[in-house]
């Protein structure tokens, strides 16, 4: 009765979270720092940095899945949660970059914020390759946030059946998502400004 409990108690609070945390980068998206009279330097410095945090995030689902696997609930417990630390890490820091600095237009060499004609032909079909890893990456960005926290507290709640079905599900999105925010990085950062 208390493992049910604990899940109805936090139930609420995940789908508040899942719905709010969407929203809230949707509308910070719609403004930057300066149009409020903020004299802020683009972090420029952050796009490589929270790459990494996804990369180390990619790696760290792998070892902890492996654990687990391998019957060492104390370590997989530990990774999830250094994990669940590195997404935060992540958004905090891409909320940050966004705030600070302008949008970059994939295939946007001249760095002047405009995709012409040649730059359009220059990159070709890469560019519909690049949009479909982005938007993939950006939807199931989505949808992880409450597949982790219902997987997270299944788990706090000891309802270790429940925890692995919704597990296996949650798993490889989680790890898609890593790793496309990577691929993602890597094809726009030869076109950020200087």
């Amino acid at each position: 009765m208390e493992t049910t409990n604990t899940e109805s108690k936090y139930n609420k609070l995940i789908i508040a979270v899942s719905i709010i945390i969407p929203v809230v980068v949707a509308l910070l998206f719609s403004f930057k720092l300066k149009d409020f009279g903020f004299d802020v330097e683009p972090l420029r410095f952050l796009p490589p940095i929270y790459a990494s945090i996804n990369g180390i995030t990619a790696i760290i689902l792998v070892v902890a899945v492996w654990f687990i696997k391998n019957g060492n609930k104390t370590m997989h417990e530990r990774l999830m949660k250094t994990a669940i630390s590195c997404s935060i890490a992540f958004l905090v820091m891409y909320v940050a970059y966004h705030l600070t600095s302008d949008s970059t237009k994939f295939g946007d060499v001249n760095h002047d914020g405009i995709l012409d004609a040649i730059e359009e032909e220059t990159i070709g079909g890469i560019r519909m390759l690049y949009f479909f890893i982005l938007v993939t990456h950006i939807i199931l960005s989505i949808a992880i946030i409450p597949m982790v926290l219902f997987t997270y507290v299944r788990a706090l709640s000891k309802r270790f059946d429940k925890h692995k079905k919704l597990a296996r599900i949650t798993f490889p999105i989680w790890l898609y998502v890593a790793v496309t925010g990577v691929v993602v990085y890597l094809m726009i950062s030869p076109y950020y400004a200087q």
